[in-house]
């Protein structure tokens, strides 16, 4: 029977109340009294010098506060890069300052170049409009290939070139790779990009900065999906606010999908000209605005070789990708091709040797960092393409080739040649349900339907493991993060049994105010509407480092696991002197604390009433009161994977692709709310098919972004994506986090992109289009047509 509560529980959302009844608080919803407004003129060319920049009659114009240029920002830092990596010969990447507003040079479309508050935005933008500016147009850099030619123009004046870092994992493994990819009985080669992406998260960004003079503190308010870093980067390092005099708050926040992560220039702007001002300043970016502004996804293009013996097991892979970080690097931009990519590179197989090359190059483009997944979606794609691709040259059946190669269940842990080390899986049981669950068996007879109807069916298997909930603290520190990754939870018990559980995690849409308050009611066996959680407040909030990488219940969840185990141990002390019985005979079940072996009980309730009420205290052992707190910093990632299969029919006349069906088999390890997994799969796959079929951004060669509407970026709609048939009934238990929780956030966006591809050109294959061995993301119809007929 299915659980109605608890851990397990298929609970309905209850934020969604508030959310479906139109009363959420969203930072556009907050106005202040006083309130001004911000509008940022942006460069409308990807690199030049400005030559002029006149603010003198535009800020006499009516309701004009002030206009803030980089002048008068010169005691400000820039924004700054939270992950340092070194390359392969031991150098540090080369690090250009990202100011707030550009001083003297733009370096891409939207870059912002002066800040205008006003009483009204109507009037900021009317005075935007009227600032003199001139920029002498420069050659801009696009392409990441010709960016590291000699002579080629730099990002970057003041760098030795556009050559960010050239990064080597595992490098003392790259002789023996290429001894290995030498001397192999076959090796499959593959060039492949990973096309960049714009997030667009239903909420754009928006940020209010309010200055108490009485105080001399700070309040920003934000659409962030981490607000206590957003407080440590922007106070230490940007404004020089004491910590202590700066509170940011992130109420209701619409998506994020890693966008959102970041700190960017207009939320230190806001805060800095609220000071100014003297009254509170307000932005609030158009979806037109968050093309040019907010930080974009992958753009990676990589060759990658697989090397197999004459057994076909996989003997070696080597890999050799240009990653893009735009003209700047965001805040966690160095990582994601780096330690977030090359550590999955291994994948699900025993592939006994692996070398991952990355060069990250500067270009005139926006910047581009973590997108659903960062880095392990990219990684995926790459092997499991090359793998299927493989499966084809030797004549075997693809998933026939990944059992032959995937590690056994017995011979976990398991040490990767990557780094990391995975604690447990079973490929071969998500492989074999995913299988069942799509009729692989009979899989002909419906290519032969298809066939009948004058349309080519194919099946396309991708299967994939991630890291997830990004640890421990001190091994991401010597791979260069400039943060700690652990996580917290403060656990406040009320005199009357209801609990106040303040998270440093941060909801965006993952449904933590129903699932965490799961796991404590679970836990204490009280009814799951006695919790509330709270979160998105550094004033309310114990310092926590947010919502990203799939790690709220496996890092998050664990910190309020550790923190009620607190409470319950000191409320079993409380207990045994109420019960008169020794604290080792206490126990706790269903909300009560009884006496083992006898009918001797008190409640919950009444065990936290005499914690706040002492008349009957063990005072001289406890002091009152309910109330822990408890950092979790885990001890290794958590390694979710599955089988995602997708089935597609093409129509050869059009190249038009239709998703017939797409199937997810997880393993989550244990799963807190089936109903939100299952909602978070499907979630991740529609934005992983519109990776594969529908999204690309486009530069053109002076920088000019060519897909900077719904006009020209086509996000997937209902019609494009397919009933999913889900499943999770697979279960290795993480072994080191005390709810053997993995994570499940991005696991959708992983596996879907390489399984759609896969489909397409099996279809093709089955149809007698031979020739055609790759498309590159999307497949669209005007690329599948020119790929079937040779164009």
């Amino acid at each position: 029977m299915p659980k109605d509560s608890g851990i397990g529980a298929s609970s309905k959302r209850r934020e969604d109340v508030r959310f479906l009844t139109g009363v959420g608080n969203y930072t556009d919803d907050i106005n202040m009294h006083g309130q001004t407004f911000a509008y940022f003129l942006r460069s409308e060319v990807a690199h030049g010098k400005i030559t002029n920049l006149d603010i003198a009659d535009a800020s006499a114009m009516p309701g004009v506060l002030k206009i803030f240029t980089a002048d008068d920002l010169t005691a400000a830092g820039g924004v700054p890069c939270g992950w340092q990596v070194t390359d392969r010969f031991g150098n540090p990447m080369q690090e250009p300052k990202h100011p707030i507003l550009a001083e003297g040079k733009v370096r891409h479309v939207g870059d912002p170049i002066a800040c205008v508050v006003a009483e009204t935005l109507e009037q900021a933008r009317d005075a935007a409009e009227a600032i003199e500016l001139d920029i002498e147009e420069l050659e801009a850099v696009i392409d990441m290939k010709a960016a590291l030619n000699d002579g080629a123009t730099k990002v970057h004046d003041d760098l030795d070139n556009n050559l960010c870092y050239d990064w080597g994992f595992v490098e003392e493994n790259r002789d023996a790779v290429d001894e290995a990819i030498k001397n192999a009985h076959h090796v499959t080669t593959l060039e492949l990009t990973n096309n960049r992406l714009v997030p667009n998260p239903m909420e754009p960004r928006v940020a209010i900065g309010d200055y108490s003079r009485g105080k001399d503190e700070y309040t920003l308010y934000t659409t962030s999906q981490n607000p206590h870093v957003i407080r440590l980067l922007m106070g230490a390092f940007v404004l020089s606010i004491p910590e202590h005099k700066l509170r940011v708050v992130a109420p209701d926040v619409g998506g994020g999908f890693g966008s959102k992560i970041y700190h960017y220039a207009e939320e230190a702007m806001v805060t800095f000209a609220s000071k100014v001002v003297n009254r509170p300043v307000k932005w609030t970016c158009s979806r037109s605005e968050a093309f040019v502004s907010d930080a974009h996804g992958r753009d990676h293009v990589t060759k990658i070789e697989l090397a197999m013996d004459e057994n076909h097991m996989f003997t070696a892979v080597r890999t050799e990708t240009y990653a893009n970080m735009g003209a700047y690097l965001s805040t966690f931009a160095p990582s994601i091709p780096t330690w977030l990519h090359g550590t999955l590179m291994a994948g699900n197989y025993k592939t006994p040797l692996v070398y991952v090359n990355v060069k990250a190059v500067f270009t005139n483009t926006v910047p581009v960092d973590a997108y659903r997944g960062a880095g392990r979606p990219e990684a995926t794609y790459q092997l499991e393409r090359v793998v299927d691709k493989a499966a084809r040259e030797v004549g075997m059946d693809p998933a026939e080739l990944r059992r032959k190669n995937f590690i056994k269940p017995e011979e976990f842990p398991y040490q990767t040649p990557v780094a990391v080390v995975y604690d447990t899986g079973n490929y071969h049981a998500t492989l074999e349900k995913g299988l069942e669950m799509v009729d692989y068996a009979n899989f002909d007879k419906r290519v032969a339907e298809s066939k009948a109807r004058g349309k080519l069916r194919g099946l396309g298997l991708a299967h994939f493991i991630e890291a997830c909930g990004i640890a421990p603290s001190n091994l991401v520190g010597q791979l260069g993060a400039r943060a700690g990754l652990y996580e917290s939870a403060t656990v406040r018990v009320n005199a009357t049994g209801g609990l106040v559980v303040m998270t440093g995690s941060h909801s965006h849409g993952q449904g933590h105010e129903t699932s965490f308050a799961q796991v404590v009611a679970d836990m204490i066996g009280i009814d799951e509407n006695m919790v509330e959680i709270v979160h998105g407040d550094t004033n309310n909030a114990p310092m926590g480092m947010g919502t990203y990488g799939s790690r709220s219940i496996a890092v998050g969840g664990s910190a309020m696991v550790r923190a009620t185990e607190k409470i319950i141990a000191k409320a079993k002390k409380v207990a045994s002197h109420l019960l008169e019985a020794s604290e080792g005979d206490i126990e706790l079940k269903d909300g009560a604390f009884s006496v083992a072996g006898t009918d001797k009980s008190i409640t919950w309730g009444e065990v936290c009433l005499a914690a706040y009420v002492p008349h009957n205290y063990p005072l001289e052992d406890l002091e009152p009161g309910l109330e822990e707190t408890a950092f979790y910093d885990p001890s290794n990632f958590t390694y979710p994977s599955g089988a995602y299969i997708c089935e597609v029919e093409v129509d050869e006349e059009t190249g038009k692709v239709d998703i017939l069906g797409f199937t997810a088999a997880d393993d989550f390890g244990n799963v807190i709310n089936p109903m939100i997994v299952e909602g978070q799969v499907h979630g991740g796959v529609a934005q992983g098919i519109g990776q594969a079929m529908l999204e690309n951004t486009v530069y053109d060669e002076n920088g000019q972004l060519l897909t900077g509407s719904y006009m020209d970026y086509a996000m997937p709609r209902a019609a494009d994506v397919p009933n999913f048939s889900v499943d999770h009934s697979c279960v290795t238990p993480c072994t080191h986090n005390p709810l053997g929780v993995k994570g499940c956030g991005e696991a959708g966006a992983i596996g879907s992109p390489p399984a759609v591809v896969n489909a397409v050109i099996d279809a093709l294959h089955r149809g007698g289009h031979t020739h055609v061995e790759h498309i590159d993301m999307p497949v669209s119809p005007a690329r599948v047509w020119a790929a079937i007929n040779n164009k």
